[in-house]
């Protein structure tokens, strides 16, 4: 039984390259994050059509949250 083949790290990538993905994942990452949010406050409109009475009360509570919080 042959012996499992150690652990190697990946080769290092030049700087240019890395920086140039680096900035790609933070482009990709913004695009999902305004996708999420977009998404996330579709979810709560519907929401607040379906429940309106629930809706009320949660608008009522964050101003009231709001009211309270010193700047």
């Amino acid at each position: 039984m042959p012996d499992p083949e150690p652990f190697r790290e990946p080769a290092r990538e030049p700087d240019r390259d890395r920086d140039q993905k680096a900035s790609e994942t933070e482009a990709e990452r913004r695009r999902r994050r305004a996708v999420f949010l977009r998404e996330l406050t579709e979810a709560r409109e519907l929401r607040d059509r379906v429940q309106p009475r629930r809706a009320k009360t949660a608008r009522l509570r964050h101003a009231m949250r709001m009211r309270t919080f010193r700047w």
